[in-house]
């Protein structure tokens, strides 16, 4: 059990590590889309497509992160670090097919770094009694994505170069991922555990939680990918339209910093299933009302409630699950939330191509999310662990 005095570091080891990964690893292109569109070297169906492939590597990442034969401890920062070479990479090269590959490196990587920090720090935090800490953590995504906005407002009024932008992102995260490398502690285990111990504590998967976690993954990515470039075709200007994208990530920052009170007073399914519907609420404002104002709004809603319903599913794994067998059920929820967001952008893409308008992806995701947030209504069911 990690002493308490270590909990702080435990903490921001995993914040940090969410930082590169999700921040920048994958949601550093959301800003950098309307940066790259105008110096042509992009098109909304090419954005699409480079998505897709980011989120199917994240797919193969969850699917595979309980079996790498690396141990935590090593595959950690060596994630990070690939993180940050493949963010690198896409500043120095203009081949589109190179960057479908880096995008696909940074995926694999990113669910990584999601599946280790959202067992191994969050189980270290549990031990040691400070379960507060956990909402320190998965603030790393939203501080990431404010980040990412918030450099990219500075950069596109600075007049820099999309290729320039990528590679100061690149170095940061190298820079990061550095640091994570020499703070990490025994939380983080260095031996994988053995295949007999990892068959004979397995716990069953509750389906109806899996399928709804998938169905926020495709919920937010809509938003999560195209959200400045819908604002850019409202306001073209950089300094009011590329605020979308910092509002996102501050709520998603401070949503997992106020999600430690709701979980004092309510279940994990009951925060998870208002909280799809809020999602919902937020992609249909800019639906009803094309406005700047509702493109904010939608960032609040959607930001606000994404990472939200990542904690809930994941603390539910955890319940599901205990110690012995998170690591399954957490891959197995990340793998459903990438297979709903591998679908999302080239869907969202196909449509704007033929109609010119985000309007139908944000209903049809809209519809999917309040639909199968009734799995949530349900009762959480009882686990009787060997």
């Amino acid at each position: 059990m990690p002493e308490r005095d270590s909990t702080l570091r435990i903490a921001l080891i995993g914040l940090a590590s969410l930082v590169v990964a999700v921040g920048i690893g994958r949601f550093a292109f959301t800003p950098l889309l309307p940066m790259m569109l105008p110096d042509g070297v992009l098109t909304i169906p090419g954005g699409g497509l480079l998505a897709t492939v980011h989120f199917v590597g994240y797919l193969m990442g969850a699917l595979t992160a309980a079996r790498v034969p690396i141990s935590p401890r090593a595959l950690l920062p060596a994630s990070l670090i690939a993180i940050g070479l493949a963010t690198l990479a896409m500043g120095l090269f203009a081949q589109f097919w190179l960057w479908l590959a880096l995008r696909w490196i940074a995926g694999v990587a990113s669910a990584w770094v999601l599946v280790l920090v959202g067992t191994h720090c969050v189980n270290a935090l549990a031990e040691a009694g400070r379960e507060d800490r956990q909402g320190w953590v998965f603030s790393g995504v939203g501080a990431g994505i404010a980040i990412a906005g918030l450099g990219c407002i500075a950069m596109m009024a600075g007049d820099v170069s999309s290729d320039v932008a990528w590679l100061i992102f690149g170095v940061l995260a190298l820079a990061v991922a550095a640091a994570i490398r020499f703070g990490l502690g025994p939380e983080v285990p260095a031996a994988r555990p053995s295949r007999s111990a990892r068959v004979s504590e397995r716990t069953p998967i509750v389906w109806s939680a899996v399928l709804a976690y998938g169905a926020a993954g495709l919920g937010y990515v809509v938003p999560g990918t195209y959200l400045p470039a819908m604002a850019r075709e409202i306001v073209p200007s950089p300094w009011i339209f590329g605020w979308g994208w910092p509002v996102f990530g501050a709520a998603a920052f401070l949503s997992t910093l106020a999600s430690a009170a709701l979980h004092r007073r309510f279940s994990n399914r009951q925060i998870w299933g208002v909280s799809q519907v809020a999602m919902a609420v937020g992609l249909l404002l800019p639906v009803m009302f094309p406005h700047i104002l509702s493109i904010v709004a939608a960032g609040l809603c959607v930001g606000g409630t994404f990472m939200v319903i990542t904690m809930a599913g994941l603390r539910e794994a955890h319940r599901i699950a205990g110690s012995a067998d998170a690591v399954r059920h957490v891959a197995a929820m990340t793998a459903t939330f990438a297979a709903g967001q591998t679908v999302g952008p080239v869907f969202a893409g196909a449509l704007y191509d033929a109609t010119a308008s985000f309007t139908p992806s944000l209903i049809a995701t809209a519809i999917l999310l309040v639909s199968t947030g009734a799995l949530l209504a349900r009762k959480a069911p009882v686990v009787h662990r060997p």
